[in-house]
C-alpha cells in the first residue's frame, strides 16, 4: 500500500467517522451502535497512522518503505 492509499483511506474513515455522529444526531442510530462502529474505525486509523509512519521511517533511514506492514488490530476492535 503506497503512502496515497493510506491517506486515502484516513480520509474515508474520517469521513465515516462523521457521517455516524451525524446519523447519531439526527436519531437514525443508537449511541450503542454509534460507539460500537466508531472503535472500529478508531482502530482502523491507528493502524493506517502507524502504517504511515512506518513507511516513513523506513523511507528516512534509506530503507523501502514497501517493507513496512500493517499491525494487526487487536481482538478487542474486530468485526
Amino acid at each position: 500500500m503506497k503512502d496515497s492509499e493510506i491517506l486515502g483511506q484516513i480520509k474515508d474513515l474520517v469521513a465515516e467517522e462523521r457521517l455516524l455522529r451525524e446519523r447519531l444526531a439526527a436519531g437514525e442510530l443508537t449511541r450503542r451502535e454509534e460507539h460500537e462502529r466508531i472503535r472500529f474505525l478508531e482502530a482502523e486509523l491507528d493502524r493506517c497512522w502507524d502504517l504511515l509512519r512506518q513507511r516513513r521511517a523506513l523511507r528516512d533511514a534509506g530503507e523501502d518503505p514497501d517493507l513496512a506492514l500493517p499491525r494487526p488490530v487487536s481482538e478487542d476492535f474486530e468485526e
